[in-house]
């Protein structure tokens, strides 16, 4: 999520003693960010990822099957991209927490974007995001994916944001106190 926050704003993330030698699958996620033009840098401290300098980016195509729990933060942050974002080959996310690809089209649908729902895959476009009340589905990645579209857009309110509590007690006061 704190990568995404790059992208998205056009920022710099650093998160502390996480580096590419990691055994985290998650890490794929790095590679998409790179293809939507930030650049990720391991350092000392940790994985370094700069968004571009208008916190714009191209559209992309992912095959999002091995890494599958990071869709939704890219589907967060696909309605700002320039040109569609095209999610595949995540059908078995359905089975998870929740409906996660009914999930996805539901709320970005709520907040006024233009998506597209497959089988096992989900087309977003850009769009004007419109403040609204996101539903979590009681799922914890839902809660914290949706989040990162209030960096951008105000009135995004999370509802049953304490679902967070399963993996990640503490992520919305983390949130906030992130420097600008």
């Amino acid at each position: 999520y704190f990568y995404a926050m790059a992208a998205l704003t056009g920022g710099r993330t650093v998160v502390k003693s996480v580096h590419k030698d990691s055994m985290q699958g998650d890490l794929r996620f790095l590679e998409v960010l790179e293809k939507l033009g930030c650049h990720v840098t391991d350092t000392e401290a940790g994985i370094e990822v700069t968004g571009t300098n208008d916190g714009h980016y191209p559209g992309i195509t992912v095959d999002m099957n091995d890494f599958s729990d990071q869709s939704m933060t890219l589907a967060a942050i696909a309605p700002f991209a320039k040109e569609p974002v095209y999610i595949k080959n995540i059908g078995h996310i359905r089975l998870q927490e929740s409906d996660r690809i009914h999930a996805i089209v539901t709320e970005l649908a709520r907040l006024g974007v233009r998506v597209e729902e497959e089988q096992d895959a989900v087309k977003i476009y850009p769009s004007d995001v419109k403040p609204a009340v996101v539903q979590t589905y009681d799922d914890h990645r839902m809660a914290m994916s949706f989040a990162l579209i209030g960096l951008k857009v105000d009135g995004i309110v999370i509802d049953n944001y304490e679902c967070c509590k399963k993996t990640f007690e503490n992520y919305f006061d983390v949130l906030e106190s992130i420097e600008e």
